[in-house]
């Protein structure tokens, strides 16, 4: 019954929908700007690191605070880990290889890595046919998207930046699984704290292996994109998430899976002078057919439309 009161998707719902497609959307461009002049960990200890400053003052304003129990931190650890340092370190280095828009289409895959994870991590999330159906419209996709590398044909990346990215959506997948243990607790101080645990593991991989104090001076563009990807695509996107969470509901609020690669290609095409080929698109079109078979609204919208349907 609660749903039914948080599943209204109104002209203020859908455009709110659009602005977080095109904040996380924007989050593969910020990281195609930074990966050209800065290391892939520098990269991720400069969006976790702000992101998170920005949330703790937030809940400082809101006289909250960040919880104390030892027990806690470690999982926020590594909800951190997998949700952040290991998708955005990937992503980074993926974009170093391949466009923003190739990379933001590959992360979309992120739901059907999860269904595949909840399978066999969870009791009650098991495959049903459109779930996998989903899977392999998902798979053969991706399949078209890097079959180019594969076998040497034109393609608009490397083989390893593909991977890369891939390898950060089943990380999402594992975050979004491991992620549910965390209900009950305050969405915003789970934002807040896991934030803060990736800045804590993410901060010694800078500093060792990145030695961001040798770099040269950074442009206001590059500041810029930090700022962009830390306080827009970051902070402000997970403080619209959870306004979103509590107005539209989780099941509307998940049609931005289909929006983002698409707010994504057009900020490649229109800003970084990228052209997505037909693979790309064509890759998109079956991941997003997967995606649509996975949320279950796909087969009754078609049904509905048909000649002499209720």
């Amino acid at each position: 019954m609660q749903e039914q009161h948080q599943n209204h998707m109104g002209p203020k719902e859908w455009s709110l929908l659009l602005v977080l497609a095109l904040l996380w959307g924007g989050s593969f461009f910020f990281f195609k700007i930074l990966v050209s002049v800065v290391p892939p960990f520098t990269v991720v200890l400069g969006r976790v690191g702000l992101a998170a400053l920005a949330l703790n003052l937030l809940l400082v304003i809101r006289g909250t605070s960040l919880p104390r129990d030892g027990a806690l931190w470690m999982r926020l650890l590594l909800l951190g880990l997998l949700n952040n340092v290991i998708p955005f370190s990937a992503i980074a280095f993926g974009e170093s290889r391949i466009s923003s828009g190739l990379a933001a289409i590959l992360n979309a895959t992120t739901p059907v890595f999860t269904i595949i994870v909840a399978h066999f991590m969870t009791h009650d999330e098991k495959m049903r046919p459109g779930k996998i159906l989903g899977i392999l419209l998902g798979f053969f996709g991706v399949g078209i998207l890097i079959a180019p590398a594969l076998t040497g044909g034109k393609s608009q990346g490397s083989l390893a930046g593909e991977l890369a990215c891939l390898a950060a959506a089943l990380s999402y997948g594992f975050g979004g699984v491991y992620g549910r243990r965390f209900r009950g607790l305050p969405p915003l101080q789970i934002a807040t704290g896991q934030l803060t645990a990736s800045t804590a593991l993410i901060f010694p991989l800078s500093i060792l292996i990145d030695r961001p104090w040798t770099l040269p001076t950074l442009s206001w563009t590059v500041w810029g994109a930090f700022a962009g990807i830390a306080l827009l695509s970051t902070a402000g996107a997970f403080i619209l998430y959870f306004r979103l969470l509590a107005t539209a509901g989780a099941t509307n609020l998940s049609l931005v899976t289909f929006l983002l690669p698409i707010m994504a290609l057009l900020l490649g095409t229109l800003f970084l002078g990228e052209h997505p080929g037909w693979t790309a698109l064509a890759g998109l079109l079956l991941i997003g057919t997967g995606l649509a078979a996975i949320d279950g609204r796909l087969l009754p919208i078609f049904l509905r439309s048909r000649p002499g349907a209720d």
